[in-house]
């Protein structure tokens, strides 16, 4: 094995149908949608680079790795949580719009910076993990979609950029993304720093702290790009409030 990487290790590819049919449906669908409402090219990019990026770390050799090297858990986790997610919220958040009260409720910006909060460390801090990784089909058919599913409901409306109906300010969004880097590099850190297995064996301890090392600098990466998002779309709208505010006033002058 070479830093981490055992023998052959790209050859192992995977048709995962638990997840791969599901993402042909979504794309399908996406696909009629766009064709009936002239959704934008960009749209279209985000959304479907958010599919790519889940057949990318499910499909190839990292996906294939996943319940057997931490690494390659802790890459999947990563994209699909801080990229596939948010990526499909940018190119689906102007046009899905549910009215259903409780997908209102899980995108409640607390509730669901709660959700993400405790799956993340709920996930890699208790014995969920190891029930998880002991069960493949708990990690193929749950953890999986669970971590796009709970990565949508948080950033839904963080990186809304210009629906009205918006629950929370450009500059909420900010703060909120802030404050979830804590939980994201914290758990990378104290997996990092653990002096033994935090997971009865399952991994070798250098594979552990690989993990830890690339969930605690990736996140913040990560973090950082959404972060300037939402600070541009912040001042964005305030350059817009300023427009709004002198067209007033120089209408006010008119009179």
């Amino acid at each position: 094995m070479v830093h981490g990487i055992p023998p052959n290790f790209w050859a192992w590819w995977q048709l995962a149908p638990e997840s791969s049919i599901p993402l042909l449906l979504l794309a399908y669908l996406f696909f009629t949608l766009s064709k009936a409402n002239s959704i934008s090219l960009r749209d279209q990019w985000f959304f479907y680079l958010g599919l790519l990026s889940v057949v990318l770390v499910v499909n190839t050799p990292i996906g294939t790795h996943a319940p057997t090297l931490f690494w390659c858990h802790m890459i999947q986790h990563m994209v699909l949580m801080m990229i596939s997610g948010p990526l499909l919220v940018l190119g689906s958040v102007a046009h899905f719009k549910p009215k259903n009260s409780l997908f209102e409720y899980l995108t409640n910006p607390w509730i669901s910076w709660a959700i993400y909060a405790a799956l993340m460390m709920g996930i890699h801090f208790t014995t969920l993990h190891e029930i998880v990784m002991k069960k493949v089909w708990i990690h193929n058919f749950i953890e999986v979609p669970a971590y796009v599913i709970v990565a949508y409901l948080f950033y839904y409306n963080l990186l809304d950029k210009k629906t009205p109906q918006s629950r929370i300010s450009p500059a909420i969004s900010v703060f909120s993304l802030f404050f979830m880097m804590v939980p994201e590099t914290l758990t990378g850190f104290f997996i990092y720093v653990a002096p033994k297995s935090l997971y009865d064996n399952m991994f070798e301890i250098n594979d552990q702290r690989l993990g830890g090392s690339l969930m605690w600098s990736g996140s913040m990466i990560i973090d950082t790009g959404w972060l300037a998002f939402a600070v541009f779309h912040w001042i964005k709208s305030e350059e817009r409030k300023s427009i709004e505010i002198d067209a007033e006033i120089a209408a006010e002058n008119r009179k």
